[in-house]
């Protein structure tokens, strides 16, 4: 026991010899042979991860940057909760200098308690590129060997070519990192201004020719990859969204604190108004507690909508929205309904496209699913209706109703025959950001029931191509547990 305590200490010392800010020596922008550290672990169930990311910052300040061959050091999360710790130094002798160091310093015993030693991972890499994206808000780190028998000088040159080819001419990166260690394992760093940037690249990486064939030249049952967020950095009131519903699947209790403790204005109608309705809901959790799985998430303005797979009281579609204060929420709408088969189309309520574009288009797309709800749906001007939606190509996850503007015809016709009405009689909100609008509007529908209709409509060239909706009853005003109306 001794020796695996030993063992941590020596884990834990190295990981707090690093730092997270940048020396201010012009000879760290010389391009020359770096060493790069890289460790990866997790923190102890009940540690908090502010206090973890507020202490890891002190270590810093206190200690690392001070070092000689320090050049610049970065702690990152994931949203998982996985962290990595990236550190740049001028040589291997100033790493294993500053470790060596810091074993005698006392002030890392309450850093050491909050990490799970069993899960830290470390290497050491040589690199010939100097670090130079100070602007980077993410990173992805991919590690592995390549295949027995590969001509390691022509993977080198594909390496390098992936970069050349497709990553460089991606909008928000940055700068791509190569290194290897001495057993012959390769890494990448590749660093961008947002994980949004990130995103939008994954599956073109994919698609990319040159990425198929740099990837064909790795062993992949050795390869690790994780995509982080920096530590210590301000969140956009997306990631607060977030990483306050993945909270559900960790019960890391931090994200609460993204939540106004003094005002919460509650519009979920069998919720209590306030922070304290919401801990009430949560003292209600099954054992296994609450899931939810973020499929889209939006931000316009100073409101953040998401589109949600929950396991709430049981497996349920749902659209949230929040609103911001100061940075912290204030106010919170949502529609929930249990998911449903998938429709005549085979489509389910969540599948279906995910990327945000045309962000300078978001006024415009927002306008014209104003004048679709307005026009169409309030004052039946069915006219409008290719107006406003692609005859050609209309993309429907109503879990009743099958794609095309025939299938839209084809559910109107079932609720006529059978007296079923689908009716709206008020827009109350539309937000957006890019090609992705949600309205949220109320009516009646089947037999006449007081209902609250949230569409999720994805645009393209100024007209509706894609459709995700959740209606849900409103309740009686004898059964709400607030008094804020549900819009």
């Amino acid at each position: 026991m001794k020796f695996i305590l030993n063992s941590i200490c020596v884990f834990i010392i190295f990981l707090c010899t690093t730092s997270c800010s940048t020396s201010q020596n012009a000879e760290s922008k010389v391009n020359t042979k770096t060493i790069l550290e890289v460790t990866t672990f997790k923190i102890n169930a009940d540690a908090d991860s502010m206090a973890f990311a507020k202490r890891d910052a002190m270590v810093e300040s206190d200690f690392t940057s001070k070092q000689p061959g320090f050049i610049k050091r970065q702690s990152a999360v994931d949203e998982k909760g996985n962290y990595a710790v990236v550190v740049y130094w001028k040589n291997m002798e100033s790493a294993e200098a500053s470790m060596n160091k810091f074993m005698a310093d006392p002030a890392v015993a309450d850093y050491a308690k909050m990490i799970d030693g069993n899960t830290m991972k470390m290497s050491r890499y040589t690199i010939d590129k100097s670090f130079d994206a100070d602007e980077s808000q993410f990173v992805e780190i991919m590690s592995f060997d390549v295949k027995s028998g590969t001509n390691l000088e022509s993977f080198k040159e594909t390496n390098y070519a992936v970069e050349k080819e497709f990553t460089g001419n991606r909008t928000g990166f940055l700068e791509r990192i190569i290194g290897v260690n001495e057993a012959g394992r390769q890494i990448v760093l590749v660093y961008w201004d947002s994980k949004e940037n990130s995103d939008l690249s994954i599956q073109p990486f994919m698609d990319a020719p040159i990425s198929k064939q740099f990837m064909q030249s790795m062993d992949q049952s050795t390869m690790t990859m994780g995509r982080y967020k920096f530590l210590n950095m301000e969140l956009t009131n997306k990631e607060k969204v977030v990483a306050l519903l993945n909270s559900f699947n960790t019960g890391d209790q931090a994200p609460i604190a993204y939540i106004n403790p003094n005002k919460y204005v509650q519009h979920n109608l069998s919720v209590a108004d306030g922070l304290a309705g919401f801990g009430e809901v949560m003292q209600h959790a099954p054992p296994q507690g609450f899931k939810a799985k973020v499929i889209r998430a939006f931000q316009d303005g100073e409101y953040v909508f998401t589109h949600t797979e929950y396991d709430f009281f049981g497996p349920k579609v749902g659209f949230d929205v929040f609103r911001f204060e100061d940075g912290l929420i204030v106010e919170h709408w949502d529609n929930l309904l249990e998911i449903q088969p998938p429709n005549p189309s085979g489509r389910t309520q969540f599948d279906g496209e995910t990327d945000v574009v045309d962000k300078d288009k978001t006024a415009t797309n927002k306008e014209a699913v104003k004048g679709f709800i307005e026009n169409v749906l309030l004052n039946h001007q069915n006219d409008k209706l290719t107006t406003y939606i692609n005859p050609t190509k209309y993309i429907q996850h109503n879990p009743s109703v099958a794609d095309g503007l025939d299938g839209f015809g084809a559910a109107m016709k079932y609720f006529a025959e059978n007296g079923l009405v689908m009716e709206y009689t008020k827009l109350h909100k539309v937000l957006g950001e890019g090609n992705f609008v949600l309205s949220m509007s109320e009516g009646k529908f089947g037999k006449g029931e007081h209902t609250a209709f949230y569409d999720l409509f994805r645009l393209e060239n100024g007209q509706i191509v894609e459709h995700w909706d959740v209606i849900a009853p409103i309740p009686a005003k004898s059964e709400w547990k607030n008094e804020n109306g549900k819009f």
